[in-house]
């Protein structure tokens, strides 16, 4: 048993709240499935969940607790741990929001207003008793089903960030939808729009990162659920894009997200957006050749939309869109210059590898038989270069007041204009880095040719 729950487990112990306190949702689940247990856990009673906050709170156990006395519930850390305290209790919903007006009701009634029937069995802290108060969660567990414990139609509509957890339950743990289940998804999606940004984001995150993220993200396209948040996903589905490709820009992109690092939440946005700015772009050349000018730069717009409607961190969108802007960049010349190399590691500030992963990506996803990509040319010019150059003297040795002192000119856009000058010079190796003599003489040639 985890730490956390010990210490409420001791807190408890001879109050009312002793035999009356059920873990419950992915807890059990998970161990049940034989899966690694989570720091994040929910516990229900019948009793007063403020009321128990408060006692854990009182005999040590945990920080002072949060409470939300509409909702019957609390939240504690414990050893670490975020833990929900809930009242056990029944729902009803309001049209235009997913809050409930709730009120106490017994166990089976509160396994009733969850989402699945696999999150509704329970193990008690105190006895270790499993109980099953639908009589269907054992079942379904065994059987690997994705059932609700009500009209699929029903429990969707009241909260509609389920359909979201349904297809992400769905490919996280290998399970099989009931029959009806997706329907509902797809009649009720609508009723997404009344879910917050970050909400979705959060679910959708997740999906990104899971194993079988390609799976799920397709499952959204199929349900429908991207008209809702990121319907610039839509017109990616049968853009053919001929010539390298075997696949159309939608399927290509699943594929390129499945050969990236699944950890890193930047390089899966930006290998699932890399060539979102491919439908906008596409025509048809007098020889039949499909094209896709200036996608890169359309894309890096559309996916700054689509992260920032989803409101994604400022720093992160801004990682993506640069990778989205520049996947391009290595295939542009056939041989990686000194300068190229850089430029490269200026704009990316030392953060390469991702771009490169993200290339060789791209490259592994075209149409089979296609000569594979060899960057090693590349990364041996990027690695030579960041030794003899580290990536903070990749810009005019001078200052503005410098420039300003050697050029005889006064503050304004032409020393703007005279530091990129050096800086260009710097990045071509026509002046070494640090080195203001060599920057005051192209300075003084620059302004005085004479």
């Amino acid at each position: 048993m985890h730490p956390a729950l010990l210490a409420i487990r001791d807190a408890t112990r001879g109050t009312p709240f002793e035999r009356d306190l059920w873990l419950v949702g992915g807890a059990v689940r998970d161990e049940l499935l034989g899966l690694p247990a989570e720091a994040d856990f929910d516990l229900v009673t019948q009793g007063s969940a403020i009321d128990l906050a408060r006692l854990i709170y009182e005999r040590g156990g945990s920080n002072l607790p949060v409470t939300y006395e509409r909702f019957g519930t609390a939240m504690v850390q414990v050893e670490g741990a975020s833990v929900e305290l809930v009242t056990a209790r029944r729902e009803s919903y309001d049209h235009a929001s997913r809050k409930p007006t709730v009120e106490a009701a017994s166990l089976e009634e509160d396994a009733l207003r969850r989402d699945f029937t696999v999150n509704t069995l329970m193990r008690n802290l105190a006895s270790g008793e499993l109980f099953d108060p639908l009589g269907i969660g054992l079942r379904d567990l065994g059987e690997r089903i994705l059932r609700t414990p009500l009209d699929p139609a029903a429990t969707f509509h009241d909260d509609p960030l389920r359909m979201l957890r349904a297809v992400r339950f769905r490919w996280k743990l290998g399970f099989e939808p009931v029959a009806g289940l997706y329907e509902a998804i797809r009649a009720e999606r609508e009723r997404l729009r009344i879910v917050s940004m970050e909400r979705i984001r959060d679910e959708f995150v997740k999906m990104l990162l899971g194993p079988e993220a390609p799976s799920a993200l397709d499952d959204l396209m199929d349900l429908g659920l991207y008209e809702v948040f990121a319907p610039e996903f839509l017109p990616m589905v049968g853009c053919e894009q001929g010539n390298f490709h075997h696949l159309d820009v939608w399927r290509h992109s699943l594929l390129v997200l499945s050969k990236v690092d699944g950890r890193d939440l930047v390089l899966r946005l930006g290998a699932l957006l890399h060539d979102v700015g491919k439908p906008p772009t596409r025509f048809v050349d007098a020889d039949g050749n499909v094209r896709f000018f200036g996608h890169e730069t359309v894309g890096a717009d559309i996916a700054r939309e689509v992260l920032g409607r989803l409101k994604f961190p400022g720093k992160e969108i801004d990682l993506v869109v640069r990778l989205v802007r520049n996947h391009m960049r290595l295939g542009s010349s056939p041989f990686f210059t000194p300068a190229a190399a850089r430029r490269l590691l200026r704009d990316f500030e030392g953060d390469v590898e991702r771009l490169l992963e993200l290339v060789e990506a791209d490259a592994a996803s075209l149409r089979p038989g296609v000569r594979a990509l060899d960057l090693s040319q590349i990364r041996d010019q990027i690695e030579r270069v960041a030794k003899e150059t580290p990536v903070k003297t990749l810009q005019s040795p001078l200052s503005g007041q410098e420039i300003m002192e050697i050029a005889q000119v006064e503050p304004g856009p032409e020393v703007g204009r005279l530091k990129s000058i050096l800086t260009e010079a710097v990045l071509e190796g026509t002046i070494p880095p640090d080195d203001k003599e060599a920057a005051s003489r192209l300075l003084r040639q620059a302004t005085h040719p004479s």
